[in-house]
Formats: structure tokens, sequence, C-alpha cells
């Protein structure tokens, strides 16, 4: 399927890795031009190496208003106005509910949540303008079922799904999707992190906390970046143009609720 989105400025954050990257890759394969972010700059020049074509890549803390302006300035000085962004960052620190500090708190709400306020609002405008937008915001399964490992991250997660669907009827009569992608358990270095902190508590190796992770979806494996950038490469695309206020899950049959 041609997805139509050749020659559009995507813009990825935190896409050095991961699903970031593996959605850079496809949205690039497609004939994008590139402008991906991430914290740490050897990492993102590897990964601007691995995407190849128009891909820039800059140095950016999504938790930081500032850096998030910088960077939609640099994309639009160096490749023209973004018609697609896709929001995406690492998951807010693990632990159970009595662990989590106000710190904690504070960091898992700018970098998961006033990210993707801030990141919209620097790039709707343009999108309206061209009459043609799609933005998709990267979260989790957690958003649908909470994780007693991840307080922090279900509750600000099921945010961002009433948070997407208020952004899609706002946007949506200017030709602008917003649709919310939320993976299973995808083989992805957080993935593995969260692997060691079940291994500690359960006194498994981080590689059986990861075979028993697989073995409870429906499918019996863990999830893939490329699997879940598949589904976020469609609902930037043209085709996808009917699509949106959704929350998608791609967990593998995991999550059981219907709501």
């Amino acid at each position: 399927m041609d997805l139509g989105i050749s020659g559009k400025v995507a813009m990825l954050a935190a896409a050095s890795k991961g699903i970031g990257l593996a959605t850079a890759k496809m949205l690039a394969a497609e004939g994008c031009q590139i402008s991906i972010c991430a914290r740490n700059e050897e990492q993102l020049e590897a990964a601007a190496a691995e995407i190849g074509g128009e891909t820039r890549s800059y140095v950016v803390d999504v938790s930081n208003a500032e850096d998030l302006a910088w960077w939609h300035e640099q994309t639009v000085t160096d490749l023209g106005t973004p018609e697609i962004l896709v929001t995406n960052t690492g998951g807010p620190p693990a632990g159970n509910f009595t662990e989590m500090t106000d710190e904690q708190w504070q960091s898992g709400f700018d970098s998961t949540l006033m990210n993707v306020v801030r990141l919209v609002r620097l790039v709707a405008p343009g999108m309206e303008a061209a009459g043609f937008g799609r933005i998709v915001h990267v979260t989790s399964l957690v958003a649908k079922e909470p994780s007693a490992l991840l307080p922090i991250s279900s509750t600000l997660r099921s945010g961002l799904m009433a948070l997407t669907r208020l952004q899609a009827s706002e946007f949506g009569a200017n030709g602008v999707t917003v649709n919310c992608v939320l993976p299973g358990h995808t083989l992805t270095d957080r993935q593995r992190h969260l692997a060691e902190i079940v291994a500690g508590k359960e006194g498994i190796t981080p590689e059986e906390a990861l075979a028993k992770r697989g073995a409870e979806t429906p499918v019996g494996r863990l999830g893939t970046p490329e699997e879940i950038a598949a589904a976020i490469s469609f609902l930037c695309s043209v085709p996808a143009a009917y699509i949106t206020g959704t929350n998608l899950l791609v967990d593998g049959g995991l999550t059981k609720g219907l709501g």
C-alpha cells in the first residue's frame, strides 16, 4: 500500500532506538523527510545514519519546553513545516505506588504528558494551515489496564487517551487527525529494564521474566518495535484520513477489557 506521504516532514520524539527508531525507518522508506530527537547525541547520530535519506537529528530533552520549541524551529528551518508528529518517550520511573516520590511524579508529568501538550501546540497551526496533519501519540497498554509496577505511567497515559480525543475533535475539521497507539509488551530497552525489576522481585532471571511476559499474551510472544511501527505508520498515512480520536491497542491480544 502506498501511504501517500512521500516528501512530507515528520517529527519523531525519542527516536534514537526502539519503537521510535523503527517508526522513523518506516516513514523514511515511505519517502518522508525525518526529524528525530533524543538526549544522547552518539545514539542519535547512529540512528540518523541507520535511517538515512533526509534525516536530521537534534539533541533534545522532551521534558524541557525550550528544547521542544528549539527542535520545532530547527525542523522548520532545515526541512520545512512538519506534517507528521509522533510523540514518544521513555517510560516514567517504575515501582510500587508507595515508593514513588513527588519528584518522580513531576518528572513523569513533564516527560510523558506535558511534552505531548507542548509539541501539539507547536505543530498544529502549521498543519491546520496546510490542511493536512497526522499526529500519533505512543503510550502503553497500561492506559487501559493499569499496572501496579507502573503507577505513574498508568495514570498519565490514561489521561493521554482523553487528550487524544479532545485534540482530534479540535483539529479534525482542518484535515488533522490525532490518534494514540498503545503498545503491549514489546522487546525494547524499556521492557528489558522492567524485566530486571520483575526478576529481582520474583527471584528469577531477566530472561525468564521476558519469556513469562511473552507467554502471557494470546499470540505467545513479545511484540517487536517494527510491529508497533507498522500501526503508527498507517495512522500517519493519507488512507487513514477517516481514523481520528482512536486509542489503538497493539498488544497481541493481551488486554482483556472491552472499553
